[in-house]
């Protein structure tokens, strides 16, 4: 067995991969600025955890793990590399796990794409676990029915989230490699846009055995291969005679004509349809007879950060949901307006780098017309350096309607809570601090009962 040093441990994606490694039977240490549910988790299953990146954290036989965000003069990078220790990117180690996993005879299914792959992957996770087939994966977030982001188990099924925003997914070799969507993102990286985002994603799918993508999206008809399709129209596998209600919505699967089975998710929205379609096919393709499936389709509610309730409060509700780009915000906001009703939505909107407001403004603009109500904070650098004219003032004063508030989020709290209305659906949309939106208005709320 190994043994790791994980820099940040206690991140999504981190602290998903030492627990597996965890559960693995390897010996794993770990440092961040913080504590929190995650370490506390690790802790729980053995992990040496250090509050602080301080070069004596590092042992003197471990591998370690660092993200992108991990800069070349962090203490413990600087320490690493006196000692003469491998450094692996966090991308590496879940390459070796999934080539590990392979090794062992399961099935290595990635999903991947602009949008959809964390609710894709812990969808697929989620429905082979109560499906009793004690998958192992890494995902992106947490299975709220789960309680986790990652598993080490016995099953014939690995399932992982394959990110392509800093280029790492040519890196994996899957048996099943799902592509959701492609769109231009992520342009720190892809200087380039989508002739960048296609080349990078065409290594991927020559790296996998099986490819299977959604047919309805204009990006994927960029990418060279023989492929697997799914979609609502002129695809192998389509969702027909769907049906939408406050309740979920409902739909036909047929595989080239012929009925698999009628599929109920409790996921509102067109996108969450492409969703559940995507793990069922995937699935499908992998063996399995869906129909034999569906049952566990139902009570998925849906990943962390997505679309996620976070408290009630005076009689209106505050969701969460990590949509950063403008498809993922307009999906969000279709999606509540049809559950909820436009008149009832208040979204705010905490842009995510400079870089993505800058290049996709105008589409930006077009996210925003399924909420009633539109306000915009200041940008969520994720350390990058401030553009001239990129602001959320200046976005706020070109979308029409909208409103800006300056500050942190418990300054943002303080001015949004007495404009809310009784039946206002609050939803915080963003990869940043806007997170902790519905806590600072509960807490906020609170002070306020209590004098």
């Amino acid at each position: 067995m190994g043994k790791y040093h994980f820099i940040a441990i206690g991140g999504i994606g981190m602290s998903g991969l030492a627990k597996y490694l965890l559960e693995d039977g390897h010996t794993v240490s770990g440092s961040d600025i913080a504590d929190s549910k995650y370490i506390a988790n690790l802790r729980e299953l053995g992990a040496k955890i250090f509050i602080g990146h301080n070069a004596e954290n590092v042992p003197d036989d471990a591998i370690i793990i660092k993200s992108t965000a991990i800069r070349e003069n962090n203490p413990e990078v600087i320490r690493a590399k006196e000692l003469g220790l491998k450094i692996y990117h966090r991308s590496d180690l879940l390459e070796k796990i999934a080539e590990s996993a392979q090794k062992a005879g399961k099935c290595f299914i990635g999903f991947s794409g602009t949008h959809g792959k964390t609710t894709t992957s812990g969808f697929a996770s989620y429905v082979l676990e109560k499906a009793g087939l004690n998958p192992s994966f890494v995902d992106g977030g947490i299975v709220p029915e789960l309680g986790t982001n990652a598993q080490h188990k016995d099953g014939k099924y690995f399932i992982a989230e394959l990110d392509e925003s800093d280029g790492t997914i040519v890196k994996y070799n899957p048996d099943i490699l799902v592509i959701n969507n492609l769109e231009e993102d992520h342009l720190d990286f892809y200087k380039n846009g989508m002739s960048d985002l296609t080349e990078t994603f065409n290594k991927a799918v020559s790296n996998a055995s099986k490819v299977i993508v959604n047919n309805d999206n204009e990006g994927i008809k960029l990418l060279k291969g023989d492929f697997i399709t799914f979609g609502l129209r002129n695809a192998d596998y389509t969702a027909e005679n769907i049906n939408y209600t406050k309740e979920g919505t409902a739909f036909n699967v047929y595989h080239k004509g012929n009925l698999l089975g009628e599929f109920k998710i409790q996921l509102a929205g067109e996108h969450n349809v492409y969703n559940a379609l995507a793990v069922i096919t995937a699935l499908s393709e992998s063996g399995i007879e869906a129909k034999n499936l569906a049952e566990f389709f139902t009570p998925f509610s849906g990943m962390g950060r997505r679309f996620q309730k976070v408290c009630e409060i005076n009689g209106f509700d505050i969701y969460d949901d990590y949509a950063h780009h403008p498809t993922e915000i307009k999906a969000t906001l279709d999606a509540a307006a049809l559950k909820f009703g436009k008149e009832h939505i208040v979204a705010v909107f905490q842009p995510h780098r400079y870089t993505r407001l800058k290049s996709l403004w105008n589409e930006f603009k077009k996210s925003f017309d399924s909420a009633e109500r539109v306000v915009v904070t200041d940008v969520y650098s994720a350390s990058e350096d401030e553009i001239s004219g990129i602001t959320g003032e200046a976005f706020a004063a070109d979308l029409s309607g909208a409103e800006y508030i300056k500050g942190d989020m418990e300054t943002v709290a303080q001015k949004l809570l007495p404009t809310l209305r009784q039946g206002d659906i609050v939803i915080g949309l963003g990869a940043g601090t806007i997170t902790t939106l519905g806590k600072n208005l509960k807490t906020l709320n609170k002070l306020i009962s209590a004098h």
